[in-house]
């Protein structure tokens, strides 16, 4: 039996896994709160609390990210250190869970002293703030983005992301394989995560604990990257294509024109799929490229079995032309020949 799309709903992320997944991209340093790095941040966003600082909290965004620029490094050395205190502790009570200070600035001694003391994680980068936000942004909505888990194995063919799906011992890592020793690459085996990233493109990658790896049946785990060099894995590819291996089985109906397309969903976006039966003598690698390769054309606006299709009409119907001509020129004949 295919495995099923799981889907999965991310609650939140801790601080700690943000600063150690995005912390040298967003040149992050932590300077204080290291207790509070077990805080969750709940929403794939940031913020900048100017307002809050002011003491209006009615809308006031306390699961994301707070980020200090300029203008609230500014306003708050102008309140006196009592008034920090008050407004930074009633900042905290909202369980924010953490403040980044952009360009570097260096915090005041009551920001600090909060920090520490209610275990809030306090980090800077010398990032300009629009910058780090931006940058920030993407990396906190892929966290968040919708993600399932698919039983199958999925490869970049000449830039086409593949997942080929299968029962259990259909051969699947065989054929992956395969198409690794003809210099495709490896993305994930046997299980791949996938992300819809902007509600429109499918991002498959692989589980940390078994990246770069395969599970060969008869030989065992082997290592991708050691045994074929660095190029035959990716850490991620969009999925363009879905391959489904099936047992051939009696009164198997099998696709032979191509005219019609199927879809298989996941995460609620259409991807084409196609069907392939697996008998003795057949190259599942080969026919697996040659999807690849067909869906490259589609994507270019090339539809080989449309185009074939269109030609034959043109011809039955220019030869029907030509018989009809024919006919009418001899019915013609026919009745002179008669007298």
């Amino acid at each position: 039996m295919l495995g099923k799309t799981v889907r999965r709903q991310v609650q939140g992320i801790t601080v700690e896994r943000f600063l150690r997944t995005y912390g040298d991209q967003l040149k992050l340093e932590l300077i204080s709160g290291r207790k509070g790095l077990q805080r969750v941040i709940r929403e794939g966003s940031i913020n900048r609390p100017a307002l809050a600082l002011t003491g209006f909290f009615k809308y006031f965004a306390n699961k994301r990210i707070q980020v200090f620029g300029a203008a609230e490094m500014t306003y708050l050395k102008t309140l006196s250190e009592d008034r920090q205190r008050e407004i930074l502790n009633q900042l905290v009570d909202r369980v924010i869970p953490c403040i980044v200070l952009s360009r570097n600035f260096h915090p005041t001694a009551s920001l600090l002293e909060i920090a520490e003391k209610r275990n809030l994680a306090l980090m800077r980068t010398p990032m300009i703030t629009m910058d780090f936000v931006n940058t920030a942004t993407i990396c906190i909505d892929y966290e968040f983005a919708p993600s399932a888990t698919e039983h199958g194995t999925s490869m970049d063919i000449k830039g086409i992301g593949v997942l080929i799906r299968g029962s259990s011992g259909v051969g699947k890592s065989e054929c992956a394989l395969a198409l690794i020793e003809r210099g495709h690459s490896l993305v994930s085996d046997d299980l791949t995560r996938i992300k819809l990233i902007d509600e429109k493109d499918l991002m498959a990658s692989s589980l940390e604990l078994n990246r770069g790896h395969m599970e060969c049946r008869g030989i065992g785990i082997i290592n991708v990257a050691e045994m074929f060099g660095v190029r035959s894995v990716r850490l991620e590819k969009r999925i363009d294509l879905v391959v489904s291996l099936l047992e051939m089985v009696p009164g198997a109906n099998e696709d032979r024109t191509g005219l019609e397309q199927n879809f298989y969903e996941i995460l609620g976006i259409q991807v084409p799929h196609i069907e392939i039966f697996v008998r003795p003598g057949r190259d599942l690698a080969r026919l697996v490229e040659v999807a690849a390769l067909v869906q490259a054309l589609k994507k270019l606006g090339h539809d080989p079995a449309k185009e074939f299709n269109d030609r034959l009409i043109a011809f039955m119907a220019n030869q029907g032309s030509k018989d009809g001509d024919t006919q009418g020129v001899k019915a013609k004949v026919l009745p002179s020949d008669r007298s």
